[in-house]
């Protein structure tokens, strides 16, 4: 799925609660002053900080998932830890080796007939996800119980998720 900055605004608009109108007013405009932005009349459009803060108010990550798709990457988000232990970390790495079971056994089907179709081509992108997700939030897990700092955690968490961006160091690898 790629969606669309549009699509992700009117979403968000739908699943607040009295929609658009009460979005509005939550934002501090008029219903149409919102729809202006939303379908971009006349050059306006909606504000970084207007898409965080409908994000905010559904609750959703609709607005980070549409930046990081027209970003040609994902949004993960860090998954929410409580109390935490070894075994916690044995049973992720174990998902992750099932999930790369998975993918390794859709890829060969896919590539079987030298060409990957749409279809092909979607369950590839979802098994990767999911895979991606799992790397991240074992990574959360270990960091939140072997950093001693909290920052030096969070910071070496970043590094990962640039890394398995294609980012390195802040900037695209060549790769």
């Amino acid at each position: 799925m790629n969606p669309s900055l549009r699509g992700a605004y009117q979403a968000m608009c739908k699943r607040f609660n009295g929609g658009s109108e009460a979005m509005a007013a939550a934002l501090g405009m008029s219903a149409a002053a919102l729809q202006n932005r939303v379908y971009e009349v006349k050059g306006q459009a909606v504000s970084v900080e207007h898409g965080l803060a409908m994000q905010a108010l559904t609750g959703t990550t609709l607005f980070a998932e549409a930046i990081a798709a027209l970003s040609g990457g994902s949004f993960f988000a860090h998954p929410e830890i409580g109390e935490l232990d070894k075994d916690e970390l044995l049973a992720k790495f174990q998902q992750l080796l099932d999930a790369f079971g998975r993918l390794s056994r859709r890829h060969s089907e896919a590539i079987e007939d030298g060409e990957v179709d749409a279809r092909e081509r979607s369950d590839l992108e979802r098994l990767a996800g999911d895979m991606h997700r799992c790397i991240q939030e074992l990574l959360a897990l270990t960091f939140k119980i072997y950093c001693k700092d909290e920052t030096a955690g969070a910071n070496a968490l970043r590094s990962v998720a640039d890394v398995a961006g294609g980012r390195v160091g802040g900037r695209e690898s060549a790769a």
